[in-house]
């Protein structure tokens, strides 16, 4: 299933996206969950419920409702990782911002947070005039959704705790986040953290080092790897993030970037009001972010 959040006289609600309509599952029955969170909480059951009323779901045009972030307000920071492809650690490490270590390549994964008000919904402009150094970067990355939540999760169990997966833009203030000498305010600043547009089922996804993440800015194409190329693949993120922390349903870990961001330019190209920027991961579709 491809898990959507939306909005419209009704109020906010999830369905299941169909082409270029949204199948409005909660119009079926009521008790069925209205939100993704939920979703994922609800284990096996829910998600054969929602499948259940696919096919009895009143079909909404796009043009009918707005479309909001999968989770329009994650209900606790998203985990991040930082450094998570061999090619763009070299390319952070040399372009003079990281200063988060001595080395390029990490002997373990760096994990940081994003705050959940960062979150915007596809089509949502990044407020990059906001940002008072005018040193907005973009980083495409593969999130993935946490269904079974637990503690001192395995490696080898750690797929199934996954519900599925999204897109994410990883914005980030690269003087703030240099400044501080964590990254933490540089990421998370209000509007920082497109989303979408939607959720995939990890049962569509089989074999997640398949998929293909490019990222195009203005239609030029920035970055573009294949999720096989990560330094720490999906399961040991997951081992590593709940070995001391419980993982909940509807967490969300952004897994790192490609090479291609705009500091890996010479001079950076970072994003002015007027860009266009695209990330495309299918079967999950595109995000796309005009920024002002």
């Amino acid at each position: 299933m491809r898990v959507v959040t939306f909005e419209d006289e009704e109020g906010s609600r999830i369905g299941v996206l169909e082409g270029e309509d949204i199948a409005d599952i909660c119009g079926v029955d009521g008790r069925l969950p209205r939100d993704l969170i939920a979703l994922c909480g609800g284990g096996d059951e829910a998600s054969s419920a929602v499948r259940a009323a696919f096919g009895r779901a009143q079909r909404l045009p796009m043009s009918r409702v707005r479309l909001r972030a999968p989770f329009p307000t994650p209900r606790r920071n998203l985990f991040c990782v930082g450094k998570n492809y061999h090619e763009h650690a070299q390319e952070f490490h040399a372009s003079g911002f990281d200063a988060s270590s001595s080395s390029a390549i990490p002997d373990l994964p760096i994990i940081f947070t994003k705050a959940p008000s960062s979150v915007i919904a596809p089509g949502h402009p990044i407020p990059a005039s906001r940002d008072p150094t005018h040193s907005v970067d973009y980083e495409g990355e593969l999130a993935v959704v946490i269904g079974r939540g637990g503690r001192g999760v395995s490696k080898a169990t750690a797929f199934s705790h996954v519900f599925g997966y999204t897109i994410v833009n990883d914005v980030t203030s690269r003087t703030l986040q240099h400044a501080h000498k964590q990254w933490f305010l540089g990421k998370s600043r209000d509007g920082f953290c497109p989303m979408g547009p939607c959720v995939v089922t990890a049962d569509e996804i089989p074999d997640v080092g398949r998929l293909r993440l490019q990222t195009f800015v203005n239609g030029e194409p920035r970055q573009d790897a294949s999720v096989s190329d990560l330094i720490f693949d999906i399961p040991t993120l997951i081992e590593a993030i709940s070995e001391g922390i419980t993982l909940q349903p509807g967490d969300i870990i952004a897994t790192g970037t490609p090479v291609g961001v705009g500091i890996g330019f010479k001079p950076p190209k970072f994003l002015t009001p007027g860009d266009l920027v695209s990330i495309v991961i299918e079967p999950i579709g595109a995000l796309t972010s005009p920024v002002e």
